[in-house]
């Protein structure tokens, strides 16, 4: 069961950023977030709830504020679909490899994300070309965002399978959170914004997915998988047992 933002696409830095700001561009808003600035910004999950806190911040009045965030959010979407399409925002490496031996292995494949359903499929479709994902639960779908483990609960409910037969993999210490609140075991394969995230409690961190040739670092592995750098579907089997 795969997070998507920060961990199956390098979506962040360049894609959620850049339409948020092309989105405050074209309202005549002065907002503009740097990269820096947005990883600070990313401990608020789901997008619509990180402008209307970033609104409220900057004084907008809450009956404004919330009118604003829900239009710049679908203005945001569209240009995320917009950037997606351009090829803007691109799978990590070595996740289109685990994706496809898993499907190939008749692994059942879910997504629980805080992302909206508008983009998440497009993502999805480029990241992971005929790969069928059995569940898909996107941020819209649910009353509470991350680290709430409402997402990955519902996945597996729709699943229809324990939660001790699912590893989710994820790259922030929220969505671990949310996960581990849901009962599942946990890989985390942080990036450049989670690095410095607390992950105490994942049963596995590598610094990426690694590829044969090109291993990640492994910075726990605290169920001794004996993961080499290269998270594959063995590695993620062991971590059930």
């Amino acid at each position: 069961m795969f997070d998507v933002d920060g961990t199956l696409v390098d979506s962040e830095r360049h894609g959620h950023r850049v339409a948020f700001n092309l989105a405050f561009e074209e309202f005549g808003l002065p907002y503009r977030w740097d990269e820096e600035e947005y990883g600070q910004l990313l401990r608020t999950t789901g997008g619509r709830r990180r402008i209307e806190q970033y609104l409220a911040r900057h004084g907008v009045g809450e009956a404004e504020r919330a009118d604003l965030a829900a239009e710049l959010h679908d203005r945001k979407t569209a240009v995320m679909k917009e950037l997606i399409a351009e090829g803007r925002v691109q799978a990590r490496p070595g996740a289109t490899r685990l994706l496809g031996e898993l499907a190939g292995a008749g692994v059942a494949l879910a997504v629980a994300t805080t992302g909206s359903r508008g983009w998440v499929g497009n993502v999805l479709e480029k990241c992971a070309p005929g790969v069928e994902f059995a569940v898909t639960v996107a941020g819209d779908e649910v009353s509470a965002r991350k680290p709430d483990p409402e997402a990955f609960s519902r996945a597996v409910e729709l699943l229809g399978v324990a939660p001790a037969s699912v590893v989710a993999v994820e790259d922030s210490a929220e969505g671990l959170e949310s996960a581990t609140g849901a009962g599942l075991r946990c890989a985390v394969v942080v990036n450049a914004y989670t690095a410095d995230h607390d992950l105490g409690a994942a049963d596995l961190v590598l610094d990426g997915f690694g590829e044969p040739g090109r291993p990640a670092t492994v910075v726990a592995d605290r169920r001794d998988t004996g993961c080499t750098g290269v998270l594959d579907h063995a590695t993620l089997a062991r971590l059930l047992r």
